[in-house]
């Protein structure tokens, strides 16, 4: 069974996830895309750093220790927020968000199928499948004319 705080942190991510990416649109339109993405990517360091500051969970001494590709997700963040921002741009916020959401639960079944970067393996099993289709139905129905 899922956890209650697991559940919540993942319904917070969505709506953040969908208020920045319309919010980062629209400074875009303004500022520019790379003035954007410099911006948003330099305030989440500098309060990454300051919570880091507070909190100190973690350890400068063992990044050596960790697995070079995986200090690529600052680069992948900048590739999520162009992404992101192009895709609302073009499609709209929910047209957009859907199916993000649906290649991102994909990906993520299959990183769970496979055990990718060093994620515990899940079987895959049919009624997940059917849940991704189910889904994707549900975004041709939304996008109907």
């Amino acid at each position: 069974m899922a956890s209650m705080a697991g559940i919540l942190y993942s319904l917070l991510a969505g709506i953040v996830i969908a208020t920045q990416g319309v919010i980062n649109t629209r400074m875009s339109e303004k500022a520019g895309f790379w003035l954007t993405n410099t911006f948003v990517h330099g305030s989440g360091f500098l309060l990454s750093l300051v919570l880091y500051a507070i909190i100190r969970d973690g350890s400068w001494s063992q990044l050596h220790n960790v697995s070079k590709g995986y200090m690529l997700g600052g680069v992948l963040g900048v590739i999520i927020l162009f992404s992101v921002m192009k895709g609302i741009g073009q499609l709209g916020p929910a047209y957009s968000v859907a199916i993000l959401m649906v290649a991102q639960l994909i990906f993520a079944l299959i990183i769970d199928s496979y055990g990718l970067f060093g994620a515990q393996k899940i079987p895959f099993v049919w009624n997940k499948g059917m849940g991704i289709l189910i889904m994707v139905a549900g975004i041709v129905v939304f996008k109907w004319k």
